[in-house]
């Protein structure tokens, strides 16, 4: 035990010693990549755990509480239970995929590259940006980053991406994705926006009703499935159609068993083919000065 203690004490030295002979520069380096060590070390923590439990609590829940707490005229509401997939409805799921990701979910890789472009020529051109994100962007940014307008959390949500995809797999992040996605004001996950708009568990979601809930996720804070306006029902009824198109998901079923027709769309780029073109398309199209 002495030696061990005598053997830690030298290190600490030795360690003090060689930081005090760096130069200035040195040390911000040091610094710097100690730092970026220790934040890779903290993200891939978060991963792994998050692949085992879904989060007590999201940036998003935070964010929603103190705007609730801010406005006079919003009620402070917090709904939320966790449900494993087993207890889910497949209408759900498959209602899910097809909203957000155009039937497509278990052939990409996280991202869909056609929409990321569109989405960023209408960004580029000054329109409404939107419907770029994939599931599984849409679980990286809510469970573990705030919902602001940045490159950099833009760059953050990427990179939870591509861990999510590596580390958990499609049938975690489709979990975790319908246990903590925003349904209403206050209201997370489909089992508590199933029993606050249907009074029933989302395991008997009928797919009416999984099509009304899976409407709604572009605009949940101003939608309402139970008393759904014209365009939302219109939107459910195109998503309950499509429903009966691409059929019910597979979670256990191989890559090379997919239909090799989708697989061809979103195989065609990834994310450094991407970057290229983005690059290549600000050459070609230089923002204009204001």
């Amino acid at each position: 035990m002495a030696k061990e203690k005598k053997h830690s004490k030298t290190k600490r030295r030795k360690g003090l010693k060689r930081w005090k002979q760096l130069n200035f520069f040195g040390k911000v380096w040091r610094v710097i990549w100690v730092g970026v060590l220790a934040l890779f070390g903290f993200t891939i923590i978060q991963v792994l755990f998050c692949s085992l439990f879904n989060p007590p609590v999201t940036p998003l829940m935070v964010q929603r509480f103190f705007q609730q707490v801010s406005d006079p005229d919003r009620s402070i509401n917090f709904e939320r239970d966790y449900v494993s997939i087993d207890d889910i409805s497949p209408n759900l799921i498959n209602a899910v995929a097809i909203s957000e990701d155009g039937g497509l979910y278990m052939y990409h890789h996280g991202f869909a590259y056609k929409n990321l472009k569109k989405a960023y020529i209408n960004a580029r051109a000054g329109k409404e940006r939107g419907g770029g994100s994939t599931i599984s962007q849409q679980t990286a940014k809510n469970c573990f980053l705030p919902h602001t307008r940045s490159v950099w959390r833009k760059a953050a949500e990427a990179y939870y991406t591509v861990l999510i995809e590596a580390v958990w797999g499609k049938k975690r992040i489709m979990e975790c994705y319908l246990n903590i996605i925003e349904f209403g004001d206050g209201i997370y996950g489909c089992e508590a926006a199933s029993q606050h708009y249907f009074h029933h568990s989302a395991k008997d979601l009928s797919k009416r009703e999984a099509a009304l809930l899976a409407s709604c996720l572009p605009t949940p804070l101003r939608s309402n499935p139970a008393h759904p306006s014209r365009y939302l029902s219109g939107r459910a009824s195109t998503i309950q159609h499509r429903m009966g198109y691409y059929g019910k998901i597979d979670f256990d079923k191989k890559r090379e068993d997919l239909n090799p027709k989708y697989l061809k769309m979103v195989d065609e780029d990834n994310l450094f083919t991407f970057l290229s073109w983005m690059i290549e398309y600000n050459r070609e199209h230089p923002a204009k000065k204001k």
